[in-house]
């Protein structure tokens, strides 16, 4: 893939050109000249787009896309589709599918899926077999096959010596192994967060307690093993107090947040939206405050969309007995841009690579084209329409968001939204 990038300021700070508005010559997939001004050498296709900015590629470590078993939320070439289109080069994608994806075939099938394209995807192994939570499934041969981190999808391990078991084994080869932060016993059946407005408006509670009684058990765990635990998804100020006085005793452990819970509060659920029911439920805005400012003293690693595709049958439905879960790759740029500089929001999308072992291209002359171009000035409401996704449950829907994806050149191949 060859290609002239014109007149676009690059947004990276590995860069030698960091906030400088250059040309950018792509030749084989390969970054072969940055300058001022580049004559076109072969006829190249040319990009010349509003306000066009560059950036490395964009990572989310938590995205579901339904296949094998559950195609009609959504299958992984459009899943992949609509990731390039939102500007994402690399996903992790979860084993919560039908068959969960727990055994060496599983893992080398879904990578096959994602052949030839131009975001790539690294498969999550399931933990457990059949993600239950009763013995460990064969992590070792999803290693082998391309497994970058072991996680049962929002299904806690509740049994704590099968997690020490899991974290010793694990580091005999490296691996990352994943806890959902939850004590089920504590959050029972429990489908808001336990607070005020889960009492006014007659919800069950899921208090912020389960997760921080799963928190403080599995970071006991890891500094008896001293293995590699990776955290998806926290939600409550007392966890980030948690793994920030962790990574002070220099524990290997990492954590992620769900930027919807940057962003909205439980008081969002007095019309009963279904596409708000999200596991770990949306908290205080107490809560959000604290996240967002671990994401800034980086106790939190990395944010992700924890993109989660339903179909409508699953959502249009009491809430009580809807399914967890929104999907989230089209708004991540636009919602973070609501809470953060251009900068930091590209620094967060851009982060996590390196602890699931995925190699980082920074933006310079010989590096491999592993690129996303945006605007991020533009704004927009967030319509049904603007969603590729075959399920359509965001909770951003209304929205107004800021910043907009032109798309991602990556794997010698280039995906533009106006294309």
């Amino acid at each position: 893939m060859n290609a002239l990038i014109k007149s676009a300021t690059i947004v990276d700070s590995k860069s030698d050109f960091h906030n400088e508005t250059v040309d950018i010559l792509i030749e084989k997939g390969r970054i072969s000249k940055i300058a001022k001004r580049i004559t076109n050498p072969r006829n190249y296709k040319e990009i010349q787009l509003d306000n066009l900015h560059v950036s490395q590629g964009w990572f989310d470590s938590s995205v579901s896309f339904g296949e094998p078993g559950y195609e009609e939320r959504e299958t992984i070439s459009n899943g992949l589709k609509t990731a390039a289109n939102s500007g994402f080069t690399s996903v992790a994608l979860n084993a919560n599918s039908n068959p969960v994806i727990d055994s060496y075939a599983d893992i080398t099938f879904v990578k096959s899926k994602a052949n030839d394209n131009a975001v790539s995807l690294y498969p999550i192994g399931a933990l457990t077999q059949m993600s239950n939570g009763e013995d460990l499934a064969e992590l070792f041969d999803m290693r082998n096959a391309g497994a970058v981190a072991f996680y049962d999808y929002q299904k806690p391990m509740s049994n704590p010596n099968l997690m020490k078991i899991a974290l010793q084994y694990a580091s005999n080869f490296d691996g990352l192994v994943c806890s959902f932060p939850q004590e089920s016993r504590i959050s029972r059946n429990g489908v808001a967060n336990e607070h005020v407005n889960s009492t006014k408006l007659g919800l069950k509670g899921n208090p912020a307690l389960a997760e921080e009684l799963q928190v403080a058990r599995d970071l006991f765990l890891l500094e008896y093993t001293e293995g590699k635990l990776h955290i998806p998804t926290i939600s409550t100020a007392k966890s980030v107090e948690l793994i920030r006085a962790a990574k002070a005793k220099k524990l290997n452990v990492s954590c992620s947040v769900a930027i919807h819970n940057l962003v909205f509060t439980d008081a969002v659920l007095h019309e009963f939206d279904t596409n708000f029911k999200v596991l770990p439920p949306l908290r205080t805005q107490t809560d959000c405050d604290a996240l967002i400012e671990g994401l800034k003293d980086g106790t939190i690693d990395m944010v992700t969309t924890d993109h989660n595709p339903i179909d409508i049958e699953y959502k249009k439905i009491e809430f009580d007995y809807a399914k967890y879960g929104s999907i989230g790759l089209e708004s991540a740029f636009g919602a973070l841009q609501n809470s953060f500089t251009t900068k930091k929001t590209i620094s967060l999308l851009t982060q996590g690579k390196s602890r699931f072992n995925i190699t980082e291209h920074s933006i310079n002359e010989g590096e491999i084209a592993d690129l996303t171009l945006f605007n991020p000035d533009e704004t927009y409401d967030l319509t049904i329409d603007k969603i590729s996704s075959r399920s359509k449950n965001s909770m951003f829907l209304g929205q107004q968001l800021k910043g907009k994806s032109y798309g991602v050149i990556a794997n010698n191949k280039m995906v533009l939204n106006n294309e």
